[in-house]
């Protein structure tokens, strides 16, 4: 299990505790250990986009629900769709125990080169310096 203060250097954030990696000419997607430590045991992962869909920076590509809570998923950029890991339908837990690998939602070609996203550095102040 991941630290909920740990941060990758290798990926930029979200205020909303989403990650994205760049992976080729696509960005991966996930959640934080942060979001997944306040939500607690996922128990259902629910995408509303399919391979080929668009998303909008900042809309909703769906929600994730937890022993505790359901939250929104936020796409950190704009695009399209190119992956969907179809593996969290049938194991959610996958985004408890690897966050940061194993535990990635959606693949995103973007645009545009992400912008308004924060490295690693500042999602770390961010932690430290808000009460969420």
């Amino acid at each position: 299990m991941s630290s909920p203060k740990e941060v990758k250097d290798d990926r930029n954030y979200t205020k909303d505790h989403e990650w994205a990696q760049t992976e080729g000419s696509e960005l991966l997607v996930g959640i934080t250990a942060f979001a997944v430590d306040a939500l607690g045991d996922i128990t259902l992962v629910s995408l509303d986009v399919k391979v080929g869909d668009t998303v909008s920076a900042g809309k909703t590509f769906g929600t994730i629900e937890s022993v505790k809570t359901l939250s929104d998923l936020f796409a950190p950029v704009s695009g399209k769709v190119t992956r969907i890991n179809a593996a969290l339908e049938n194991n959610p837990e996958l985004i408890n125990e690897d966050p940061w690998g194993k535990g990635w939602m959606i693949a995103i070609a973007p645009d545009a080169a992400p912008s308004g996203l924060l490295d690693a550095k500042s999602y770390a102040d961010h932690l430290s310096n808000s009460d969420h």
